[in-house]
């Protein structure tokens, strides 16, 4: 079985990048925000995202999204068990991205030991707050180098990028 773990902090787009590929409707947990996720966004993850996508070879791939909030962080490692990498989604226009990376790469730093992480870059689009290079050069800094993407997690296309870069670092 193929297991991908999508991650990252609130309002990076996870939910939204599993519906975006998903060939039935995603199982989602999301529930109205009680705290100061509230100026982000009105609904938060509190379990997990679930749905599933089919490969060109007829291979499925099982997809889940964990919660954002650290308050939630145990699921993080239920969900990651017999998972074979990790899609880490970070907010460009969050004050800074960079904190947010470092915290998730942190984070998960023993599964993606063991597996393999992708990055995408969401919500380019509403504020460039720092261009690709920036993220390199800092992973650089921190003697790790993953493959970094640009993307729109309402794009299946992008999505599927990223899916596909990760299983191609892990054929490696």
């Amino acid at each position: 079985m193929y297991k991908i773990i999508f991650t990252g902090p609130v309002g990076a787009g996870k939910t939204t990048a599993i519906g975006a590929i998903s060939e039935t409707p995603p199982v989602a947990t999301d529930v109205p925000c009680s705290d100061d996720t509230r100026a982000i966004k009105a609904t938060t993850t509190v379990a997990m995202d679930y749905s599933y996508i089919t490969l060109e070879d007829g291979t499925r791939v099982h997809l889940y999204g964990t919660p954002g909030q650290e308050r939630f962080n145990f699921m993080w490692e239920i969900l990651a068990r017999d998972g074979i990498g990790l899609i880490l989604l970070i907010n460009r226009d969050h004050p800074n991205p960079l904190q947010q990376l470092d915290f998730y790469l942190n984070a998960f730093s023993e599964f993606i030991t063991q597996t393999a992480v992708v990055i995408g870059l969401t919500k380019s689009d509403l504020q460039d707050n720092n261009d690709i290079t920036t993220f390199q050069d800092h992973l650089y800094q921190r003697n790790q180098i993953f493959p970094v993407f640009d993307i729109d997690a309402r794009s299946a296309d992008d999505v599927k990028i990223l899916v596909h870069a990760l299983l191609a670092v892990l054929n490696q």
